[in-house]
């Protein structure tokens, strides 16, 4: 029997015969109130999304800059544990069964839950991918098989310091797509050196057909637009929350939408 297409390379492969890039948008589930996110994630489809990261609020994010630092913080505080962001998952399903969800986060949370429960709740739940940031892919290979079962692509990070040997490793695990992460630090960092990440790209598709998405420091419609003309996809999210951060509450979810139909335009233009 062969394996169904996943929702993540339906969206891909839509979009290569429009020949138009995708857009990510990261937001953290439970940011700024539980009730925001659903409104929030359909919001970003229809200002042009053809992916969501969904960021699973954890008390350590490492990678993570001070910008969603703070939001993962306030999700905590809204007490939002991976069972309320499957919930919302499940609940954004309801009315859109065609948008690829993926959950982004940490060990820490999903070994909490145990990995195959974790697996099985996210499959019921909607969810099409998951990116762990601190699961090295040598250290993924079982988890990576648990979701491959159940329908759910494992999408891992690359970086400019990733070696060819890590590119081949992350080839052989990854599925639906490759997050290159195009700078040295965390993120919302500053400076996003184009031909840094114009240099590495050739490297990693000589070994993977996966699509590759560049995020990490994209700030506005012509960075966006400058790192669509290389790469397969445009993951924006410290700039979407930092929006959100600075709106009040009734007007968070438009000031999101606003910022992510510039991008859309900017990429599409």
């Amino acid at each position: 029997m062969k394996a169904a297409v996943s929702r993540i390379q339906s969206a891909f492969e839509r979009l290569a015969r429009e020949r138009r890039k995708a857009l990510i948008p990261y937001v953290t589930a439970g940011d700024p109130r539980a009730e925001v996110t659903v409104p929030l994630m359909r919001a970003l489809v229809a200002a042009g999304a053809d992916v969501i990261e969904l960021g699973v609020p954890f008390s350590d994010p490492m990678a993570d800059g001070p910008v969603i630092q703070r939001s993962s913080e306030r999700a905590l505080k809204n007490h939002i544990g991976i069972d309320d962001v499957l919930a919302f998952v499940s609940e954004f399903r309801d009315s859109d069964v065609s948008t690829p969800i993926v959950l982004m986060g940490y060990a820490n949370p999903i070994e909490a839950m145990g990995s195959e429960r974790f697996a099985d709740a996210a499959r019921r739940a909607g969810v099409d991918g998951v990116l762990v940031i601190d699961y090295p892919p040598e250290e993924s290979v079982e988890f990576a098989k648990l979701l491959r079962a159940r329908g759910i692509d494992m999408i891992f990070l690359l970086a400019p310091t990733s070696t060819g040997a890590r590119i081949e490793q992350v080839a052989r695990l990854a599925s639906g797509y490759i997050y290159y992460v195009s700078l040295r630090g965390v993120t919302g960092a500053k400076h996003l050196d184009l031909d840094d990440v114009a240099a590495k790209l050739p490297e990693i598709r000589g070994k993977t057909r996966l699509p590759v998405g560049v995020g990490f420091g994209i700030r506005d419609g012509q960075t966006a637009r400058a790192v669509a003309q290389i790469a397969d996809a445009v993951v924006i999210g410290s700039r979407i929350i930092r929006e959100m951060e600075q709106a009040s509450p009734e007007t968070c979810v438009k000031k999101a939408a606003t910022l992510l139909k510039e991008i859309r335009q900017a990429i599409d233009a």
